[in-house]
Order: structure tokens, then sequence, then C-alpha cells
């Protein structure tokens, strides 16, 4: 299954009857699917049927889903709610003498809710059925142009996240390797830092010495966070073979990476190791940072 991103767009068009209608979805990063409808009046009555088509084409993001209709030349022509507008007339008159308002002018009535109304077309129930398939019909193409979207950037964010996740074995790798975790290296170091403790003359418990120094080196190993920094990778790179929606996983598997990252400099008794951690760190922040835009 190919991994998806989170952001993306997608647009459809078409013709019925004289009528055009067109849908136009954009898609952002979300931590939750949220959908945002922009239907014009009269529509609402598809809501319900373009939430549950959206839930199912998707699992994670922000997405706002719009309708244009453009009715033919058999349109109703609008009708003016004379009731209405008498009211707000006179309700304008009454602020303009009383509080010193502006003269309310005609284009300024009109545009108020409610005074101008467009009825519907008087389709027949069959009519608006079909009208209502059809506009349905599109809503599925236009998210299939949106997986596709988001499917293309999912492939160019799988590429991505595959490099940085090749980059952090190849640091694990490094800091596994590094000479100062070898025995004789450990040995040498905690064998100098004993000889310039006896130089200087104070009395020095030798047994307990070289007990402190063995509990220090053994606190100092890195191992374990190697090993799981080594299990994370293969993790990771299962998920991104798997494909679909593991844009959470991925991102607790960041979060894991970061601890051991952050455990490793922690744990360093030498440069070398240290410099590698910090750069994997910086892998590690740039690796999540990626997985936030995966679904």
């Amino acid at each position: 299954m190919a991994l998806q991103s989170m952001t993306g767009f997608g647009r459809a068009a078409a013709e019925l009857s004289g009528d055009a209608f067109s849908w136009e979805l954009k898609s952002v990063n979300g931590k939750t699917l949220e959908a945002r409808l922009r239907l014009p009046p009269g529509f609402e009555r598809l809501e319900q049927a373009v939430r549950q088509a959206i839930q199912k084409a998707f699992a994670r993001g922000n997405i706002q889903a719009s309708l244009t209709v453009s009715r033919g030349s058999a349109q109703a022509q609008p009708v003016i709610n004379e009731t209405l507008l008498r009211e707000l007339a006179g309700l304008a008159k009454k602020l303009e003498n009383e509080f010193g308002a502006a003269q309310a002018t005609a284009d300024g009535l009109l545009a108020l809710r409610g005074v101008l109304e467009q009825p519907e077309q008087s389709d027949d129930a069959e009519s608006r059925a079909a009208f209502d398939k059809a506009i349905l019909s599109l809503l599925d193409d236009a998210l299939a142009s949106l997986k596709q979207a988001r499917s293309s950037e999912g492939a160019a964010l799988g590429a991505l996240l595959e490099t940085q996740i090749d980059q952090i074995a190849e640091l694990t790798a490094k800091a596994e390797a590094d000479p100062s975790r070898e025995p004789e290296a450990i040995r040498a170091r905690l064998a100098e830092q004993v000889r310039l403790l006896l130089e200087t003359g104070a009395p020095l418990d030798e047994s307990r010495l070289h007990m402190e120094a063995a509990f220090l080196a053994t606190k100092a190993d890195i191992r374990e966070e190697l090993d799981r920094l080594r299990t994370h990778i293969a993790s990771a790179r299962s998920l991104l073979l798997a494909g679909g929606t593991v844009g959470r996983k991925l991102d607790f598997l960041s979060q894991e990476f970061n601890r051991e990252s952050n455990t490793l400099c922690s744990k360093s008794n030498a440069g070398s190791v240290t410099a590698l951690g910090l750069e994997l760190k910086s892998v590690i922040d740039q690796f999540r940072e990626q997985v936030q835009n995966l679904e």
C-alpha cells in the first residue's frame, strides 16, 4: 500500500442538462480527520453523504471541500421578500432619525440575508435525485484526484524518509565501531585516571577505586542504546515498506529514536561518540519533522 502525504489538492468539474458544477478539495496536515464543507444554499442536504465519502477515502488530514454550482437558463429568477425588505427599511429609517445612522441604500438592503431569495429550481424528485447523484459521483472523482496528489507527495516523502533512516543506521554503525568503545581503550582511559589520582598522594582504597572504575565503565556502556536503535531502524523500514496509514507509528518511532540518541550522548565518555550522537539527533529531528506530513 502506498504512503500518503496529508497535503494535496484535487478538482473535478462536469455538466448535466445545462448545469455546471465542480468540486475543489484542499488537504493539509491534521492529527485526525476533519472535513470543512462549503456547499451552495439549497445543497445542505448533501452534507452527510459528502462527509461519509471523505471519511471513506481518508484517515487523517484537515480537508476543505467546496462545491460550486452554476444553473442553466432554466433557473428561476430571484424573488424579493418585500415584507422583510419593508421591515428592514423601516428599522433603518428609525435608526437614522433617532441615532443619526447613515441613510440606508437600496443595494445595501438587498444585500442583507433573506431579502433577495433565490428559489430552488422547480425540479421534480427524479431530476433532483439525478442531479444529487451526479454531484456525489463527481465528488468521488475529486477525491480520487486528491488521493493521487497525496500519494505522489507520499512517495516523495517515503524516499526522503528512507534516506534519513539510512543516515541513522550509518551513524549508529559508526558509534558502535568507534575505537573508544574497545575494551582496551576503556581500560587505558580508566588506568590513566587512576594513575593521576594516585599521583596526588591522597590516601585511596585501591580495591574500592577499581570497583568504582568498573561501575563507571558499565554505566558508560552504550550497547543497549545501539541495540534499540537498530531495532527501531528495522521497524521504521518495515513500516515504510508496508505503507498505508503509518504516520502515527512512525511519529512514535521518531520519539523513541530521539530518546535513545539523548541517552547515548549522556552516557558517552568519548568526544567522538558524543559528536556522533549529536549528529544522530539532528537527523532524527529532520526525520520526525517529515513524518508529521504522513497520513
